[in-house]
């Protein structure tokens, strides 16, 4: 099996609607920004590092019980294990 979903890496995470600032520690210290979309919709992006792929399940589980709708997600990069 592929270690790859076992080491920490770095995600970004895109919901459609508002998060406010005061969620990240609940999300993980995941770093939340809010834009707009040329069509104006709202979107907020999720943005940290995540130790494994069960921290990242609990994050998706977490968003999916605030009734935000996924847009995507990505990983964006691997981070040195120390």
């Amino acid at each position: 099996m592929d270690d790859i979903g076992r080491k920490p890496a770095r995600y970004e995470i895109r919901v459609g609607g508002v998060l406010s600032d005061h969620w990240s520690d609940w999300l993980g210290g995941m770093t939340l920004t809010v834009t707009r979309t040329g069509e104006g919709d709202t979107v907020t992006t999720l943005t940290g590092v995540v130790p494994d792929q069960s921290a990242l399940r609990g994050i998706l589980s977490k968003l999916w019980d605030l009734n935000l709708t996924l847009i995507s997600v990505s990983r964006i990069g691997s981070v040195a294990n120390d």
